[in-house]
């Protein structure tokens, strides 16, 4: 295997990884809560809350993984 798969196949796995961990934080950035009813005797309602930190490095991951995609991608098949 040539120097340049194995660079090109680098950029691959970290794209992977990058995806897998993008996938990982968008999970993680939701959370139910539970809210109080408006009038008394309404039951309690459940909300969503979302960490907008979580959002932004699934975001900026998933960005990552796209673009280390395609570069790894580019270098596989410039390397042949």
């Amino acid at each position: 295997m040539s120097g340049a798969r194995i660079v090109a196949a680098g950029a691959l796995v970290v794209a992977v990884v990058a995806a897998v961990g993008s996938v990982v934080s968008w999970l993680a950035a939701s959370s139910v809560a539970d809210v109080a009813p408006v009038i008394p005797g309404e039951p309690v309602k459940t909300s969503v809350l979302y960490d907008p930190s979580l959002i932004a490095l699934s975001l900026l991951l998933a960005t990552l993984a796209g673009v280390l995609a395609v570069v790894g991608t580019a270098r596989w098949r410039r390397a042949k």
